[in-house]
């Protein structure tokens, strides 16, 4: 499958900036995305499944808190800790569910992470929907930042709305289906496009927590 290197970026950074006057302007004042990804595997979904509906930095901390008491986050040491474990560590009861529910599935057999790099988009993504936990929004940051896949829009992050509210000049952040219709015209790098907009989000946040 198709991945995402820092030379395919770029050249969908230049064709979206073309494409998007708006788009355009977030390149031209703080220049192309950086190349966020993350290391396919068990680790990077708990961390994606830790991220739903908190900030970044809440969930890192959490992480990181894991990571502090584990030699590495797998299924094996997840399903070692337990539940209530995790629940010990920061995690919410429902993602500590989450997470050891996925722990046994790995385990099991049930599902196949290294099996998912070699699926197509759709493919994957309904793959990883069959797990209990995982949504549209965290299969889609999956396939996003660890499979690297060029033309991937994960629905539902409120980042994403409130940069396309700024950038469009909209009066109001626009509905995730507003939002998903938008991005149609962002294809075939709805990714690239996805990387513009967090990128133009954190740097204006970072300008006014400077200023």
């Amino acid at each position: 499958m198709k991945r995402l290197t820092q030379k395919l970026l770029l050249q969908g950074v230049d064709e979206l900036a073309m494409a998007d006057k708006a788009l355009g302007r977030v390149v031209e004042r703080y220049g192309p995305p950086p190349m966020w990804g993350r290391k396919p595997g068990f680790a990077a979904l708990v961390k994606i499944i830790l991220e739903q509906q908190v900030s970044l930095s809440s969930a890192e901390a959490v992480f990181l808190r894991l990571q502090s008491v584990i030699p590495e986050v797998s299924a094996e040491h997840i399903l070692a800790l337990s539940a209530d474990g995790l629940r010990e560590l920061g995690f919410t009861r429902q993602k500590a569910n989450y997470c050891e529910g996925l722990a046994k599935s790995v385990r099991s057999g049930e599902i196949n992470l290294e099996h998912l790099n070699k699926m197509n988009d759709e493919d994957a993504h309904n793959t990883l929907l069959k797990q209990k936990g995982i949504g549209p929004w965290t299969a889609n940051v999956y396939l996003l930042m660890a499979l690297k896949r060029p033309d991937i829009w994960p629905d539902g992050d409120l980042a994403l709305a409130e940069s396309a509210r700024r950038i469009k000049k909209l009066k109001e952040r626009p509905s995730y289906e507003r939002l998903n219709l938008m991005s149609q015209k962002w294809r075939p790098w709805r990714s690239v496009a996805a990387r513009i907009l967090w990128h133009n989000y954190l740097s204006e946040n970072q300008n006014r927590a400077g200023a």
